[in-house]
């Protein structure tokens, strides 16, 4: 511990004699910057604004992870390693703070903060990850140029940002760069410039992008000029306008698209498995999960596709009242009874008032205070459920946070549920959910099937498609999928952020340019 000792202090006293060729006034401005994190809170503002969706998942794992990191080092290992601060009388009085601080040396936590929103960044977005690491390694270093840090401090500083970035993959794991496999499909038409193609625009779906200087809409007339573009508004019936588009596209033998959230994606890939169309689904949802997974994550994806031709069967699952021969609904992501569709039921009447993120918040505590577990029978055997989750497909991570989908057309139904027999098992989930320990807790359990039988549904009044909550007045359902039902436009290859970028940009000229001739 003596060398080591030696060691930190002959760095820091070489960094205090050290002259460096601009490093002044820089460091200094770039060191109080980073108090309080407002340094890393604005350039989460800055990617949020300025990048795609890509970006704004980055901001926000950033953002998370530095709160993390500063909790550990401020609140814990600072108060468990007493360290005093450097002498600084061999730093330049032009480089001191005004203010010295006053806490343990030992860990730096801007250090912490700088590394763990650099790395949580990089988690989503190694190329915004890179652009931002360099900022941080400034704010890191800068902590021993202006005096108040030992370059041990700054080391230990960084490993905890780093545990902290990595520590957050156990409440919400990264999504994986590599689109959900699919089989390949060579029947889908190619569609150059959109031709035959008719997409319905739901403009009740999703949130404004930030930035954004052109409606879907418009970026679609732009990027497809030869497409059928119909627009549905708040008064719109989107289920009348879909097959209105539907049979537009079988006549003119193209494809039907959908612009919109997972919920406006279910109405039209069932609407395309019935009439035998491909489907080419442009994200604009709040989440777009089936996007997401599909690999379509961009509009300029999904038009790349349609030019040429590219394609891939994906399964839908379906659910069927019994007795009946006639679903009474499908859906492309998940199907859930119980606190789920209640929390969407409650968080959809308080909306307008207070805007969907606390309105959420708020639904989330009432339910959570006011719900109770339901009776049913799950393929013939009696439970008491607080929950049940059916995922079209396998959902990863385990345990109750399902994330993203590795395989579009596994033939298999991924059934979770929360067991209301377990004591205190509301309590549990919560629990398990902070600690990031879902996997293995024992109030939830998790199966693989191919069709599942729900009976003895009396009590249970709602359900919810792909996040639409719809009444449930049948006593009894089958859930079964159709394999490889919907053909779906995905890249053969997908695009890298630089070419979508560009690709917007150029669709944004050539609609400014056309504004201008009119």
């Amino acid at each position: 511990m003596r060398r080591i000792s030696h060691l930190d202090r002959r760095l820091f006293a070489r960094v205090a004699a050290g002259r460096l060729r601009g490093a002044h006034p820089l460091l200094p401005r770039l060191t109080r910057a980073a108090n309080h994190g407002k340094l890393w809170f604005g350039t989460a503002g800055v990617l949020a604004g300025v990048g795609g969706r890509t970006a704004r998942r980055a901001a926000v794992r950033g953002v998370g992870a530095l709160a993390a990191a500063s909790l550990a080092s401020n609140l814990v290992v600072k108060w468990t390693v007493e360290r005093r601060r450097p002498v600084i009388d061999g730093v330049p009085l032009i480089r001191r703070l005004a203010k010295q601080p006053w806490t343990s040396s030992f860990p730096s936590g801007h250090s912490a903060s700088a590394a763990a929103f650099a790395t949580g960044v990089a988690l989503e977005s190694p190329g915004y990850g890179i652009l931002v690491a360099p900022l941080a390694a400034a704010v890191a270093f800068s902590r021993v140029y202006v005096g108040v840090h030992y370059p041990s401090d700054v080391l230990a500083g960084v490993a905890v940002g780093v545990g902290a970035a990595a520590l957050t993959c156990r409440w919400w794991p990264p999504r994986p760069t590599v689109p959900a496999r699919a089989r390949p499909r060579v029947s889908a038409p190619a569609l150059p410039g959109g031709e035959g193609l008719v997409v319905v625009v739901n403009r009740r779906s999703g949130i404004a992008t930030p930035g954004a200087t052109l409606t879907p809409a418009e970026q679609l007339r732009v990027l497809l000029p030869a497409a059928e573009i119909l627009e549905c508004g708040p008064e719109d019936d989107l289920g009348a306008l879909l097959d209105r588009a539907a049979r537009r596209a079988a006549e003119r033998a193209g494809a039907l698209g959908i612009c919109g959230g997972d919920g406006s994606v279910n109405a039209a890939a069932a609407l395309a498995a019935e009439r035998g169309l491909p489907l080419a689904v442009f994200p604009g949802g709040t989440f777009d999960h089936f996007a997401l997974d599909a690999g379509v994550p961009a509009l300029e994806d999904t038009v790349h596709a349609v030019t040429r031709g590219d394609a891939v069967a994906v399964d839908l699952a379906r659910v069927t009242p019994l007795p009946g021969d006639r679903p009474a609904g499908h859906f492309v992501n998940t199907f859930s009874l119980g606190m789920y569709p209640e929390l969407v039921r409650v968080r959809e009447s308080l909306e307008g008032r207070l805007g969907k993120w606390p309105a959420t918040a708020v639904a989330l505590a009432r339910v959570l205070r006011t719900a109770a577990p339901m009776e049913i029978e799950v393929n013939g055997h009696r439970r008491r459920l607080w929950v049940l989750f059916v995922g079209n497909g396998r959902y990863s991570p385990e345990g109750f946070g399902p994330a993203y989908r590795e395989r579009l057309d596994d033939g298999l139904l991924d059934v979770r549920a929360v067991d209301g027999d377990q004591p205190l098992a509301r309590t549990r989930l919560l629990a398990a959910a902070l600690t990031g320990t879902l996997g293995r807790s024992r109030v939830v359990t998790a199966r693989r099937m191919r069709r599942l039988t729900l009976s003895g549904l009396h009590e249970v009044d709602v359900r919810a498609y792909d996040g639409e909550v719809a009444p449930s007045p049948a006593q009894a359902l089958l859930i079964d999928k159709l394999p490889g039902a919907v053909t779906v436009y995905r890249p053969a290859q997908p695009l890298n952020e630089l070419a979508q970028r560009a690709r917007t940009a150029t669709a944004t000229a050539r609609f400014r340019r056309a504004v201008l001739r009119r």
